[in-house]
Formats: C-alpha cells, structure tokens, sequence
C-alpha cells in the first residue's frame, strides 16, 4: 500500500466511525501506562505516542502531569478529533500528521511508545527504515515501548494486512539497538466483543 493510499485509508476510516467503534478502542490504556508506573517514567520525559490518532493515551498522561508529550499520526482527521476532546488540553500537546516511515525527528525522546502502528508495516523496507528512525529519535538510554498483535492475534486490522509477533521475533527485530527489558503478551477486547492478543515488550536503547 502506498503511502498516499493508506493515509486516505485511515482519514476515511476516522471521518465514517466513531471513537468507540474502531476495534483498538481502550479507554484506560491499562498496559501502557503500567509501563510508565513500572519504570518510574519522570513527568518532565519527552514521550511520542506513534499512531496515537485519537487513542486515549494522551488524556490519560496529562491527568498524571506529564508535561512534554507528542501524539504522531497519519492521519490528520485522528488528530483534529483528540484535540477536539482535548480542548484547551490540546494545547499542552505536540502534534504531527506523518507516516511514521517518512518522520524525521528533531529531538530525541526519552521515551517512544508504539500500541498497533508498527504491525501495520509489513515489508522489509518498511520494518527497516521504521528501526532507523526509532533509534535516531531515541536518546540515549531512552525507552522504546511496543505493543503488536501477537502470533496468536489476528491477522488482519481495517482491511490491512499486518505483521504478527511473538515476544523472541519482535525481541529479534529490533535487537541492533535495542536491548530487550521484558515482553508480555495481553488480550484486548474489542468493543464488538472480539478478544485480540497482543504483545508488548518494552526495551532500552543500547
């Protein structure tokens, strides 16, 4: 899928749906943020949320008093919805309308959390340039937290096809400059009932 064609893909899907009909819809992203519990996250760390669209991630870190969050997406009608539910919020927050295999980071990040973006990159280029740009945007000793469907998840998202996981490959893909913390795999209950098997693992940047 081309880039054009899949940034028209994912605008189409946010102007015709509902926030609680898409599929990842997750009110209290309960495994992301046990993330920045676990390693004691600083208020003041640069995050980027990649994909975040209009996920509720956002509202959940500025209730905790983070102060330097970036949401990136590529699709601009998800960002003007969560800064519409944000409202003066919105302001607090850096947004970036990008595919995130063409963002060129301009800071490094102290932390990059990715829940569902990067399974949706399914060739080697892809997959490569994503790393690329991962550990470029990254600082030092900086956090990369990734949450994919797993072997046992569906294959399968909003009619794309997507790259399943399990916690030894998506360790594998990203072990040039990441060292594997912890991986854990976590079922997600989709609003139409449906259960999806993600797995997350966290990393530090070697």
């Amino acid at each position: 899928m081309t880039d054009f064609n899949r940034r028209s893909h994912w605008d189409k899907i946010y102007q015709t749906k509902a926030l609680e009909d898409v599929s990842w819809f997750q009110p209290t992203p309960e495994t992301s943020l046990s993330f920045f519990e676990e390693f004691e996250i600083p208020k003041t760390a640069k995050i980027i949320d990649i994909g975040g669209g209009d996920s509720f991630l956002v509202d959940h870190l500025l209730e905790r008093g983070y102060e330097d969050i970036t949401v990136l997406d590529i699709s601009a009608e998800a960002i003007a919805r969560a800064k519409e539910r944000l409202g003066k919020q919105a302001e607090q927050v850096h947004w970036i309308v990008s595919d995130v295999t063409t963002f060129a980071p301009t800071r490094r990040y102290d932390v990059w959390h990715d829940r569902a973006a990067f399974h949706f990159l399914t060739q080697k280029e892809e997959i490569s340039t994503y790393i690329n740009i991962a550990q470029k945007g990254i600082a030092p000793n900086g956090l990369l937290l990734m949450g994919t469907f797993s072997k046992q998840g569906p294959t399968k998202c909003s009619g794309i096809e997507i790259q399943q996981y399990s916690k030894a490959s998506l360790t594998n893909t990203f072990d040039t400059y990441f060292k594997n913390i912890n991986c854990i795999t976590v079922d997600h209950t989709t609003p139409s009932g449906a259960v999806q098997n993600f797995v997350f693992c966290s990393f530090k940047k070697k």
